[in-house]
């Protein structure tokens, strides 16, 4: 069995790939996102979505603690969203911001994720 940071470091490379097909392998058919049953299908959706927002985003993992069923990381982003990003307009900005990610795995998947992102990061080098 692969532990679980071997695990989430393949499926922060299956998303830095955008290799979707394989998306399955990582996330479970049932999974939920902040309180909402997204399932895979809406799980790649929002996916696909933050990618057409940020085209060229980047998952960096500048953290990462595992403790079964647990994996909780710091997430580096350094990227320009193309336009309205969380309700600011960035307009292709270069922006440095991190979210904050808590999975719970089940059946050797990601069956639910907590996310937070720091957005007042973003206002403030907004501002500037």
């Amino acid at each position: 069995m692969t532990d679980l940071s071997t695990l989430y470091r393949s499926y922060i490379a299956c998303l830095n790939q955008r290799d979707w097909s394989r998306l399955g392998e990582f996330v479970h058919e049932d999974v939920i996102h902040n309180g909402d049953s997204l399932g895979v299908a809406g799980y790649r959706r929002m996916l696909e979505r933050d990618v057409a927002e940020i085209p060229d985003v980047v998952f960096h993992v500048e953290m990462l603690v595992s403790e079964v069923p647990y994996v909780a990381s710091r997430l580096i982003f350094d990227c320009r969203p193309a336009g309205t990003f969380l309700g600011l307009q960035v307009n292709g900005r270069r922006v440095r911001f991190a979210e904050h990610a808590t999975y719970a795995f089940r059946a050797g998947r990601i069956g639910e994720v907590w996310s937070l992102i720091d957005k007042a990061a973003i206002e403030a080098q907004l501002a500037r």
